[in-house]
């Protein structure tokens, strides 16, 4: 979003911020803290999230004194770090996020797990005890990198403030290339007090020789492949989230219309492939459609591209390695190729860049699918489709899930909007009902599984993308993880529309303990739930209850309608309804339960 300076000024003024036109502190005078805002400001940072705390107070008064970055003040860490993390995916911007140290490094935890799962590029800015005291116990110390470490792309402990600039440079380089992932750059108190003589000057570029990810895919393994898919009888690609965070979806569907092949995309990929295509199957994997599991488990050529074959996508590895075929795997990342499926072709690279070298060689390539083969597997997808795996029966005295996302996705498919959610039986109705035509409007936690992020997405992205429309479809077990952002949303102005599909259950454990653990419901259900009107309206928002069926259309018009307020809908569904498709731990992904009937 291009804020005008007079935009910044009344957002920061608003926040307790000095106006952007304040008098920055002047380069002979500049410390560490200084130096790392004007570092953001190079990198074209607009919003930082973030609680302030002793370790990185020095950090907020150049804030104050700087302006011309909008601070968020959350009331969670763990928030911070997912309003980055949303904003980043929706934009493909770095995200940035700024901690104090010990508590609040370890409240961004599961942010930045978030956030690596993904691979959403991000940096998270940590305060530090002074360096003297590092590993004496100090007050609100803790071990940031050693604690960071397996969660993060890369890290920095800043001992020398003259340090400080080049590790930003190469903290933003880091998350944005390659494979993307978080970056924690680890500030100690006296370094950020730290005054350097001279001019700022911000590096132009950095090298570093032990990080040079390959983007060029290797002509001769592209050959390979083009040659492979040609041959085909019965072929399938198999997209993830490296084909959005690429930027490489017109690439695919390119592809996907040259060839005339089947497409499927996973929880992360959705809207990689237009929904309404005629060639995409739908999602796969253990809640994937019918059609597009069959197709992945009785292909014969298989092109995989930014995906990584994990758990709750093939399912049993032994099972799915049953059938053989031949498997095309393209992804910037080596270590993702070969990890859990092994596969023919393997090509590392940038996905955009291998994908356009693919279409350029099929198009100048003498061979053409065999017509009739495709043919013949295009009756069978369409057989399979015939099942209408997702249909689920309609009522009119009980609200049921499924009719609440495919009412909001006709309501907003015309409109320029975005779907956080959080996780859990919400979040599969909602990748399997709303019907994604384009990338990064579908945001949510896939690798992790984060409950409680949905809230913060949404403010996140809100805030970046202030004309359109923002939806959190969240259950009422996650959205208490941190509801608390509900404040920060009326600070801020950011009027987010939340969709609480309350079942008053944990919905997916009481899934999987009424599937596989004989009905006992140990601890799944919600003895004591809020008024969530009320909370709604006790942090200054509009909160709506919903209970009858007819009433779900009027008020999700009524929450659009609301354009700059914050709406909660607290929607009683059905609390007995299940996810079907689903694939049960252990089994095949073909080995499909299609709905109670299976059982």
């Amino acid at each position: 979003m291009n804020m005008s300076s007079a935009e910044v000024t009344r957002a920061q003024s608003s926040n307790g911020q000095a106006p952007s036109n304040s008098s920055p502190t002047s380069s002979a005078e500049l410390n560490g803290s200084d130096i790392l805002v004007r570092c953001l400001q190079a990198e074209g940072v607009q919003f930082l999230w973030g609680y302030p705390g002793g370790a990185v107070l020095y950090i907020y008064d150049a804030l104050y004194r700087n302006g011309g970055i909008q601070h968020v003040l959350v009331r969670h860490e763990q928030a911070a770090v997912h309003a980055a993390d949303g904003y980043a995916r929706a934009t493909g911007n770095v995200g940035v996020a700024l901690v104090t140290s010990g508590p609040g490094v370890t409240n961004a935890v599961t942010g930045i797990a978030t956030a690596y799962m993904d691979s959403i590029p991000m940096v998270i800015v940590t305060g530090q005890v002074p360096t003297p005291a590092i590993g004496l116990d100090a007050f609100q110390e803790c071990d940031t990198v050693g604690i960071t470490r397996p969660i993060v792309k890369h890290n920095f402990l800043v001992k020398d403030v003259r340090d400080l600039a080049m590790t930003m440079k190469k903290a933003f380089h880091i998350a944005r290339t390659g494979r993307p992932g978080p970056v924690v750059v680890d500030i100690p108190k006296d370094v950020s007090m730290a005054k350097v003589p001279g001019e700022f000057e911000y590096p132009k570029s950095v090298e570093m020789r032990s990080y040079n990810p390959v983007r060029k895919g290797h002509s001769g393994q592209i050959r390979k492949a083009v040659q492979l898919l040609l041959q085909a009888k019965r072929p399938y690609i198999y997209t993830g989230g490296g084909v959005i965070l690429g930027e490489a979806t017109a690439e695919l569907r390119e592809l996907t219309k040259l060839l005339g092949y089947p497409v499927t995309n996973t929880l992360m990929g959705l809207g990689a492939s237009q929904a309404s295509d005629p060639q995409f199957l739908g999602m796969l994997g253990m809640h994937g459609t019918f059609e597009a599991n069959m197709t992945m488990q009785n292909c014969d050529v298989l092109l995989a591209v930014g995906a990584r074959f994990d758990d709750r996508v093939i399912g049993n590895p032994k099972h799915f390695g049953s059938v053989e075929r031949k498997i095309i795997h393209v992804d910037i990342d080596p270590s993702s190729i070969s990890k859990r499926v092994r596969v023919d072709i393997p090509i590392v690279g940038d996905v955009k860049e291998v994908l356009t070298e693919l279409i350029h060689q099929i198009r100048e390539a003498q061979a053409r699918p065999d017509a009739n083969a495709i043919n013949a597997w295009w009756s069978q997808i369409n057989e399979w489709r015939r099942r209408e795996c997702l249909s689920y029966k309609k009522s009119s005295d009980v609200i049921k899930p499924q009719m609440v996302v495919e009412t909001l996705w006709n309501l907003t498919k015309d409109r320029d909007t975005y779907i956080t959610s959080d996780v859990g039986q919400h979040q599969m109705w909602a990748a399997q009902f709303y019907r994604f035509e384009q990338p990064r409007r579908w945001i949510n936690s896939g690798g992790l599984g984060t409950m409680g992020v949905g809230l913060p997405y949404a403010m996140g992205i809100k805030l970046a993308k202030p004309e359109s429309d923002v939806f959190c479809i969240t259950g009422e077990g996650s959205i208490q993880m941190c509801i608390q952002e509900l404040s920060t949303c009326f600070q801020y102005n950011t009027p987010v529309k939340i969709v609480s599909l309350n079942n008053r259950y944990l919905g997916m454990v009481r899934q999987w303990q009424e599937l596989d653990y004989g009905k006992r419901y140990s601890h799944s259900y919600m003895d004591a739930l809020p008024d969530f009107v009320k909370l709604a309206e006790a942090y200054g928002h509009v909160g709506l209850k919903v209970e009858n069926p007819a009433d779900v259309e009027g008020a999700l018009k009524e929450a659009i309608r609301l354009k700059d307020r914050t709406v909660f809908l607290d929607i009683r569904t059905d609390q007995t309804e299940n996810v079907w498709p689903m694939v049960q731990a252990g089994k095949g992904i073909s080995e499909m339960l299609l709905g109670a009937e299976d059982l």
